[in-house]
């Protein structure tokens, strides 16, 4: 990828583009913030400013309130440019983070999938939502990964080491990222989790040792986003 980082003003009218396609209402570059309908905002920090293709990015549920209305993440994208880099990375993160936040104003399952406190693919003691499933890779089982994440919710198998944890009783997001194979360099393998853009070992730990597909030819990655909403039964 050749270029240098765009101006916050470029990847905020992105952001901006994307999110007025996705909800079908407008949404603007407001001095440092892409300023949406009512309260909404996303505001773009840094992170990780020698990436280019790297947003860190924080949905505000109200701008007015930030402190409590936050959702945290980060989200790369890759490409010949830029250009493309950055909107991968912002069409990952709406397909994955943006699903389960807009589902959450939608409040009707058509963006994502709500579980409750005591659903056995929920999260003990919270209701959640799941948001989307995106993959990518190189090879025939490009998707395996992908596919299999669809296929395994891993709300259950993460809140045993997560449970507890947490900072405050609302809104928690957990972004997982994980897949591997063999490339130039040799096998490569990726396990994260981070909940509220914080990387948490003992759940990215038990992540690389899940049953995942390991492709063996080519790669096959996979991204998704859970959030915890509230807690349902007053537990941790």
């Amino acid at each position: 990828m050749n270029g240098e980082r765009l101006s916050d003003e470029v990847v905020l009218g992105m952001v901006a583009h994307h999110l007025s396609e996705a909800m079908g209402k407008p949404w603007q570059v407001e001095g440092r913030l892409a300023k949406g309908p009512g309260t909404l905002g996303v505001v773009l920090r840094h992170t990780h400013p020698d990436h280019p293709g790297h947003l860190d990015l924080d949905f505000v549920l109200n701008v007015d309130r930030p402190e409590s209305t936050t959702i945290t993440d980060c989200v790369g994208g890759f490409g010949a440019t830029v250009e493309e880099a950055v909107t991968r990375a912002i069409r990952v993160w709406l397909d994955t983070t943006g699903s389960a936040v807009l589902e959450l104003l939608a409040q009707n399952g058509t963006l994502a999938t709500h579980f409750s406190s005591d659903d056995p693919d929920g999260f003990p003691g919270w209701h959640s939502i799941h948001g989307g499933v995106v993959g990518w890779g190189v090879g025939d089982d490009h998707l395996a990964v992908q596919v299999w994440a669809a296929d395994n919710v891993l709300l259950p198998a993460l809140a045993p080491v997560l449970r507890g944890g947490f900072d405050r009783d609302h809104l928690i997001g957990i972004k997982v990222i994980f897949g591997g194979g063999h490339g130039p360099g040799g096998l490569d393998e990726t396990a994260e989790v981070r909940v509220d853009g914080v990387r948490h070992e003992a759940a990215s730990q038990l992540l690389a040792g899940l049953g995942w597909p390991r492709p063996a030819d080519g790669m096959s990655y996979a991204r998704t986003f859970m959030l915890l909403v509230h807690r349902e039964d007053g537990g941790t």
